[in-house]
């Protein structure tokens, strides 16, 4: 073992920490919420942590039903649009205290201009053979939802279309095309109603910095004024595909946070879009629902890191996504299969669940930062005490933190963590143990289910001359979160803890 690292914390202390952990979350196609397993991992999520947002594909594919054509009886193509199941998933959102992220896409196959799709659900990327059609169907929709939910539609953010510069989401990767149709939409939504909010391009890697400027300069040029700008966030190098499964290797994560602040000096280096919210409407470390990463500790661990700071440029960062019901390569073949979501099969909760958990409950005790580093990070609580989040990645050894904290007024605390890692909270090793059946019944769900809960530990603690002073361990890949209370005991009347427990036969 190695030395422990040490930190300490006095009075006045503080680090910029932007924590927006619970913004917004990912989900696969919104037609998927039509399912009972869909709105189970949903609900399951939203008592543990609670998103404001919710960010999916296909508002408009085919399977969401709402674009129709027919002829009338002189021989005339009508348009009209059926909400049934819109209504359906927007009102299940909304009963579990989560609102829509709106992403403007895919094309309806009747107004589609070409027959390119993607994914095992035939998602069309191509663009409309009539903007005025397109146009009016994002208005109608959008005129819908106020509507029902009154002027809350108009804080939903909307993103026009999704990864227009990979040329399996948007035909070609058309950039002219893609600047076309946000010009069209942009100003149909604005010309509807000023107060919904637009942003784009929704860009994903490699040619992310080629796009970003561009659309600013398209913008500019033509007088369009987004309220901010989108992209996406991965951190993998290009996986090895073997059968069902996807392995890859981290890219450095200070390459993936320098790509993330290139986007911020570009926006920043145009006098009109200066300070420019960027939102992360997708992140995670890899970006294919069958990598195999996602399911480990590792991946809670890094993820520990990425929310530490990706605060720091970003107005808010999209996990993608919540739970494992996604079929873009098709229906997954076993509970644990890769898939992005904190959830699995049966809402058992992977590791990276708690770490989500553990900035949530980190925003819920203070907002004050004292520390935040490479693998820590320290609020001071409303209460006066502290909470962190802690994190250990791929190191073998494990690691000790040694954390002394100013307490004034030598008041005993109670300290309780809970620990996340490869010895206490791994339901992907209990599932390999118990012969990695692909669809477990459910009394072997039951025991992943209690293998996936944190290890929870407390003790008594006191200042010395006014600071406090613990070591905690972090384990391989280990996610740690604590709180430090300050409070005496106060015990009933003729309670005694210590002979209560200390009793012999």
């Amino acid at each position: 073992m190695k030395e422990p690292r040490k930190i300490t914390v006095t009075e006045g202390d503080s680090a910029i920490f932007n924590n927006n952990v619970d913004y917004c979350v990912g989900t696969g196609r919104i037609g998927l919420a039509l399912s009972r397993e869909y709105m189970d991992e949903l609900r399951f999520v939203q008592e543990h942590i609670g998103f404001s947002h919710i960010r999916g594909h296909g508002l408009f594919s085919d399977d969401m039903s709402i674009y129709h054509e027919y002829r009338d009886s002189d021989g005339n193509t009508r348009v009209e649009y059926n909400f049934t199941y819109l209504d359906r998933v927007f009102d299940d959102y909304h009963k579990v205290g989560i609102r829509p992220f709106l992403e403007l896409g895919f094309m309806p196959s009747r107004l589609a201009s070409g027959t390119q799709t993607l994914f095992y659900w035939r998602a069309n990327t191509t663009p409309p053979h009539d903007y005025n059609a397109w146009c009016a169907l994002v208005t109608s929709t959008l005129t819908h939802l106020v509507e029902r939910y009154g002027n809350e539609a108009y804080e939903y953010p909307i993103e026009v279309w999704n990864e227009p510069n990979l040329p399996g989401f948007w035909e070609h990767a058309d950039m002219k095309e893609y600047f076309r149709l946000f010009k069209s939409t942009f100003t149909a939504i604005k010309a509807l109603d000023e107060r919904f909010r637009v942003g784009g391009p929704a860009v994903c890697g490699g040619t992310d910095e080629k796009w970003i400027r561009a659309f600013l300069e398209f913008c500019r040029d033509e007088g369009l004024h987004p309220d901010f700008v989108t992209r996406h966030h991965y951190t993998i190098e290009q996986p090895e595909e073997i059968g069902h499964y996807a392995y890859a290797k981290l890219m450095d994560p200070e390459y993936g946070f320098a790509n993330l602040q290139t986007t911020r000096d570009i926006i920043d280096s145009f006098d009109e879009f200066r300070g420019l919210p960027i939102h992360i409407t997708e992140f995670n470390s890899s970006y294919t629902p069958k990598g195999v990463i996602h399911d480990t500790n590792l991946n809670a661990a890094c993820i520990a890191q990425q929310l530490s700071r990706l605060g720091d440029v970003n107005e808010s960062y999209s996990y993608w996504t919540f739970g494992d019901v996604f079929e873009e390569l098709g229906v997954p073949y076993a509970i644990f299969h890769g898939g992005f979501g904190l959830v699995a099969e049966g809402c058992v909760p992977k590791p990276t669940f708690w770490t989500f958990a553990f900035y949530k409950k980190l925003k819920c005790a203070g907002s004050d930062c004292v520390h935040k580093d490479d693998s820590c990070v320290v609020v001071r609580t409303d209460d006066g005490g502290y909470a962190g989040v802690m994190w250990n990645i791929a190191d073998s050894d494990g690691g000790e933190l040694t954390l002394t904290l100013a307490l004034p007024g030598g008041r005993e605390s109670c300290l309780m963590t809970q620990t996340v890692d490869e010895d206490v909270c791994n339901p992907l090793r209990v599932w390999h143990d118990m012969g990695e059946h692909p669809h477990p019944d459910e009394s072997e769900l039951r025991l992943l289910r209690d293998a996936a809960t944190p290890l929870v530990q407390t003790e008594r603690i006191k200042p010395e001359d006014g600071m406090l002073t613990h070591t905690f361990t972090v384990g391989r890949n280990g996610v740690v979160y604590f709180e430090l209370r300050p409070g005496e005991i106060k015990s009933d009347r003729g309670y005694d803890y210590e002979r209560t427990v200390g009793q012999t036969m």
